[in-house]
């Protein structure tokens, strides 16, 4: 049997070990790289929510070839893109991220669908990454509609390329220049035979912008395309490719919406 004084001293060593061991598994779990949380999205209408506001849609609409998405923390990667469509006629996919409504699809906390006269500001902003081995358009859809819809087709199509590479271009035909958020762009109008459609298209690559979404809504409204009545119900932002695109990436995106009644999507 130990003394009092040898067992209080094993005491002390046991503790002073188990300390420091603690320690270490504290000092371990401080510089520990955060585990891996990416998510691989390869299913048709496959789709997931980041930051418990935004949700990422695979949307391969327009082809039978394998895409998937690699959803990260703030964006995703487009890191499989296989086929290609001809480029006088749709793409083949839209992979993108948005904060509203799509097919009753609506991401968490979202105000939206929300009247056009009663939005005061409509921030939103994006990091894009591109590629040149493919033939795409980089941009955003905004969507509008003379009814709070949350399903189906919308009546008017808003569409910012931020960028294309490849012969492609938007829906119907040029029809002028505008200076929009403080930036040139080539507007371009038509009908995709089930909604109308305006593009502002960029005369070289955006690789990263913060602007207004209304600013780009009010165009609308002053082209008679929509109506202050009229309702956004999402705001989008992703990829049209025709040919390849593994290596695309939205790298960060955000949305919100400023009503006069608060702050709607995310709420």
């Amino acid at each position: 049997m130990k003394s009092p004084i040898r067992f209080l001293r094993s005491l002390r060593t046991e503790a002073a070990v188990l300390g420091v061991a603690l320690a270490s598994c504290a000092a371990l779990a401080l510089t520990a790289p955060p585990a891996h949380a990416d998510i691989q999205l390869c299913e048709q209408y496959g789709s997931t929510v980041i930051q418990d506001r935004y949700v990422v849609q695979n949307n391969r609409w327009g082809i039978a070839e394998e895409q998937c998405l690699g959803v990260t923390a703030n964006g995703f990667d487009l890191t499989r893109a296989d086929g290609s469509v001809p480029t006088n006629g749709a793409p083949k996919s839209y992979p993108s991220v948005f904060n509203g409504c799509h097919y009753t699809n609506c991401s968490p906390g979202t105000r939206l669908p929300a009247q056009l006269s009663s939005i005061d500001r409509a921030p939103s902003s994006i990091s894009y990454r591109y590629v040149d081995n493919a033939v795409y358009d980089a941009a955003y859809d905004i969507w509008l509609d003379p009814t709070p819809r949350t399903d189906g087709v919308n009546s008017t199509e808003i569409m910012i390329w931020f960028n294309r590479v490849g012969p492609v271009q938007p829906i119907g035909s040029p029809t002028g220049h505008v200076t929009v958020g403080g930036r040139d762009w080539e507007v371009w109008t038509g009908n995709n035979g089930g909604n109308d459609v305006i593009s502002f298209l960029a005369p070289s690559a955006i690789d990263s912008w913060s602007f207004d979404v209304m600013d780009f809504v009010d165009e609308t409204v002053n082209r008679g395309m929509a109506r202050p009545d009229w309702y956004l119900t999402s705001v989008q932002a992703g990829f049209e490719p025709w040919q390849g695109g593994a290596g695309l990436a939205v790298s960060s995106f955000s949305s919100s919406v400023e009503t006069r009644s608060g702050i709607g999507g995310p709420a």
